[in-house]
Parts: structure tokens; sequence; C-alpha cells
């Protein structure tokens, strides 16, 4: 009777594997046969290759077995864009990103790397739960958390991403411009071509003279449109802008957010602008960097003389002696009390002083004599 004993060794999924015959006789009491023996009775002989079945996804990203992470990334950035649906106009280039985000899904992960190296893409099926219920993932996910989440239309347009320098780095930014658009490609974006952004979203942002005199920061709450990762559909969301009112910034002056409003799949975020305008006040009146203040005097105080209480925007009473006549529309300057000058802060304009007259409606007939008489040499 003959008793045979094999030892397989499997170095890698496209290398053959060799299998170790040894032979052993009847009444071998140690297993091994004497040296002459030995040499004919063991050797090595070549046996059937074990090939794993199915998809080689080392080829898909046009690396070898020894490539290692950084490699597979490299090859997997550069594929991915250059095969993107959004992008790519080519009838095979929905299925060709599928494989290449399946490929690096695999070859990215050690145990789904180990299986397949080993039994090959029907390993990965039929080789339990944990892979048969995430395998093949969604390839845009993989896609948006590739690069970590950033705007798609960057990184598809931007000038270099075809380029070999630092194709893979995490804390990298893409260029993007904000001119051009989609229309009239008839094989999809080509690289240099540019992306519409959306139009601006524009509001009013009233103010009040105090918050112009000592600055602020207001909190507005916005709706926007945001992609999803899939970068196809779009979700609600809120968020709240601070919006800074430095001292004395004037009506018009428009404060705006890049890429803050609503996105869409064909359009880049819009920004948000936010456009100054002041709230009625009930004692002033805005003219620049000056207030203007209506001062009402009677017929008498007009004539006789008087001395006005001007009321200031920080709270405090300012008197102004009039001595000589007050004719209607006469005007008073208070330097230095008005809101401050935009581009020098510690300066401000003035409190302008407005006089209007309140004549009588009636004025009894012995006093009429003596205006006359009064104002006989006027």
């Amino acid at each position: 009777m003959v008793l045979i004993w094999t030892q397989f060794g499997v170095k890698h999924k496209n290398v053959n594997v060799k299998c170790k015959v040894r032979v052993m006789h009847r009444g071998d009491s140690s297993g091994s046969s004497s040296s002459a023996d030995s040499s004919k009775s063991e050797q090595e002989t070549p046996c059937l290759s074990i090939k794993p079945t199915g998809k080689d996804f080392y080829k898909v990203l046009g690396v070898t077995p020894e490539s290692n992470e950084d490699e597979i990334k490299k090859a997997y950035r550069k594929l991915a864009l250059k095969f993107h649906p959004d992008k790519n106009s080519d009838a095979d280039a929905e299925d060709r990103f599928k494989e290449i985000a399946e490929a690096y899904e695999i070859l990215t992960d050690p145990k789904k790397k180990s299986i397949y190296d080993q039994f090959g893409e029907e390993g990965l099926k039929n080789g339990g739960n944990i892979f048969r219920n995430n395998f093949p993932s969604d390839p845009h996910s993989t896609f948006s958390n590739f690069f970590h989440g950033s705007d798609h239309f960057d990184i598809f347009f931007g000038n270099d991403f075809e380029a070999e320098d630092d194709l893979f780095n995490p804390f990298r930014r893409f260029p993007f411009s904000h001119v051009g658009g989609f229309g009239g490609c008839e094989n999809g974006l080509r690289r240099g071509q540019k992306v519409l952004q959306g139009e601006a979203v524009v509001h009013d942002l009233p103010v009040t003279l105090e918050e112009v005199m000592h600055g602020c920061t207001k909190h507005v709450k916005v709706t926007r449109s945001r992609l999803n990762p899939d970068g196809r559909s779009l979700r609600s969301e809120e968020k709240v802008l601070n919006v800074v009112v430095k001292k004395g910034w004037k009506a018009g002056t428009k404060i705006t957010f890049p890429r803050e409003g609503d996105e869409t799949p064909s359009s880049a975020p819009a920004d948000i602008t936010f456009i100054l305008r002041d709230t009625e006040h009930p004692q002033y009146k805005r003219e620049g960097s000056n207030i203007v203040y209506t001062a009402q005097i009677t017929l008498k105080e007009a004539l006789c003389g008087c001395t006005v209480n001007v009321p200031t925007l920080d709270n405090r009473m300012m008197p102004l002696p009039c001595s000589d006549v007050i004719k209607p529309g006469a005007v008073r300057r208070l330097r230095g009390e008005g809101l401050p000058l935009p581009k020098s802060p510690s300066q401000r304009g003035d409190l302008v002083v407005e006089f209007q007259v309140v004549f009588p409606d009636r004025i009894p007939p012995q006093s009429r004599e003596i205006i006359k008489h009064s104002l006989a040499q006027c």
C-alpha cells in the first residue's frame, strides 16, 4: 500500500501553485525513506494553476499586487476623475466608474484584499455576510469620501487634475473659476472648461443708527439647498451667518458670504450678499457720517434768542445757545457728535441741528401794534 501526503503553497493569486508529494511505503516507521530512495520518492511536481476567478481589480486600476496604498489611491484618483459620469459622456463611463470604485474599495481594505488575493472576486461574494451585504458599495459615496467632501466642481474642473505631481494629497485644494458652463459639449466637460456658479442671493440687512454708531454683529439664519454626497440629489439645510457690521458703515454697503447660497447638480454654490439699509429713526436723519436733528423753536425764541438742548446718539444732552435771530431752516453744527467715519472710526461726523420756527396761528390786536412798533426800524 502507498500513502501520499501533499503540501500546497500559495504565493500569490497570479502565481502557479506547486505541491510537494512524498511517497511512503508500508513499513516505514519514521515516515521517511532511505537517502537513496528519498530522492526518488520525495519530489516537487508542478500542479494545476489555481487562479482566482472574476475581475482583475489590479488591472482595473493599472497597479500591481506589490503596489502600496498610496499608489492605489493615486491610481484611483486619476481614473475616477477621468471616468466620472458627470464629466465623461462615453457610453461605458458609468460602468468604468463603478468598476474603478469597486476595485479601490477592495484593494484598500486589508480584509477584503486578503480574501481577494486568495480566492478572487467570487471569494468576496461568497465569503460571508460581512462582504455580501456591502459589495459592491455606492461609487458616488466612494468618490465623495475620497475627496473629503470637497466641492466636486472644483475637483472635476481644476486646471491640474491630470498632473502627475502630488496627485494624492489630503490637504490639497483645487482651483475654481466662476465663469463658463455645461452647454454645447458633445463629449462632456473637458479639461479647461469652467462651471457656472449660481446667481448671488441678495438680502437687505436693516440696521439702526445706534448699531452703526457702536458696530454690531447680526445673526442671520438662511435656508439653502445643498448637494448630497452622491453629487446629484439635494437636501435643504439651515445655517446661521454672523454678519459683522463695523462702525460707521454707510447704507448700501455690501457684505458677501462666498459660496454660502444654493447649490445644484449643474452649478456651484451661489454667494449670499447682504446690503445695509438704514432703518427710520424717530429723531435723526442720516446724511453720510452726519446726522441731522430738527429743533423746533417758537417765533419768540427765534427772534429773542434761546438755548436748545440737543439729544445725542449716546444719550447725552448738548446745550446749544442761540443769541442771534434764527431764521427758518437755519442750521448749527455740533462737531464730532455724528457717526464714526467708515475709514477712520476714531473720528466722527457732525450732529447738524436744523431749526424749524413754529409760527402762532393768531396774534392779539394789541400785540400786533407792539410788534409793528418794535419792528419799525427793521
